[in-house]
C-alpha cells in the first residue's frame, strides 16, 4: 500500500473500533482533542502491530488533528530519522498530558539525543514541553541511561526543585518522578536531594512540605 492507502486503512480501523463513551469521558477529564474516537490503548498498540515503522507514514498521522492518529504517530516513527528539531515541533503540538506521556514513553526516550533534548525542555517555560522533559529524563533514570556529573546534577536539580515547587500540576507529577528516579541511582545522588530539602521539613508552605515528605518517603521506601 501507498501512503495514502495506508492512512485510509488505519482511519478505517479506527472508526471501527471506536468508543464513544470513553471518549465522552476523556473530554470531561480535559483530555482535549479535535477528533477522539475513544480506542483504548491495547488495540491502538494492536494496530500498529500490522504496520513497519517507517518515517513518512508516521510524519502524516502526527499531521492528522486526531487523537488516535497521533499516539500511532509515536509507535510507528522510527528512531534514526527523527531529527532534534521534528522532535521541537512535535513537542509544541502536545496539548495534554495524554500525549505527553506517551510519546515520551514510545519515542522521546528512545532517541540518542534525548539526555540533551530533555535538558532543552525542562528549561523551557511552556507546560507540556517541560512535561515530556521531566518524563523522558525520568524513563531515562530508571534504565540508567541518564547518568549524570556533578554539574549535570546540579542543574537537574535546580530545574526540578523549582519546577516542582512552583510549577502547575502535571509539571509538578512529572518533575517529582524524575527526582525519585536520580535518588534511585545511588547514595550520592539521594545525599544531594536531601541537602536540596533539609531546610523544608518545618516549611509552612505546602509545596515545600509535599517535596519534603516525597523525598523523606523515598529514602523510607
Amino acid at each position: 500500500m501507498d501512503l495514502h492507502e495506508q492512512l485510509k486503512d488505519i482511519k478505517t480501523q479506527l472508526r471501527l473500533s471506536m468508543n464513544g463513551a470513553v471518549s465522552q469521558s476523556m473530554r470531561e477529564k480535559g483530555l482535549v482533542y479535535h477528533l477522539n474516537f475513544g480506542v483504548e490503548l491495547p488495540r491502538i498498540k494492536a494496530i500498529a502491530s500490522g504496520y513497519a515503522k517507517d518515517h513518512a507514514l508516521a510524519q502524516a498521522l502526527w499531521k492528522e488533528d486526531i487523537r488516535e492518529c497521533k499516539i500511532l504517530a509515536g509507535l510507528l516513527q522510527p528512531v534514526d530519522t527523527f531529527l532534534p528539531e521534528i522532535a521541537d515541533i512535535w513537542v509544541d503540538d502536545i496539548r495534554n498530558i495524554e500525549l505527553a506521556e506517551l510519546t515520551s514513553m514510545n519515542l522521546f526516550q528512545h532517541l540518542p539525543y534525548a539526555p540533551a533534548k530533555s535538558f532543552q525542555w525542562i528549561a523551557d517555560e511552556r507546560e507540556y514541553p517541560q512535561v515530556c522533559g521531566y518524563q523522558t529524563l525520568a524513563r531515562l533514570l530508571m534504565r540508567g541511561d541518564a547518568l549524570m556529573d556533578g554539574r549535570a546534577a546540579n542543574e537537574f536539580l535546580d530545574q526540578a526543585v523549582s519546577a516542582f515547587l512552583s510549577g502547575p500540576y502535571h509539571v509538578r507529577s512529572a518533575s517529582g518522578a524524575a527526582i525519585r528516579r536520580f535518588m534511585q541511582q545511588g547514595e550520592g545522588n539521594a545525599f544531594l536531594v536531601c541537602r536540596r530539602v533539609e531546610r523544608l521539613e518545618a516549611s509552612p508552605v505546602e509545596a515545600e512540605q509535599m517535596l519534603y515528605n516525597m523525598v523523606k518517603d523515598e529514602l523510607d521506601a
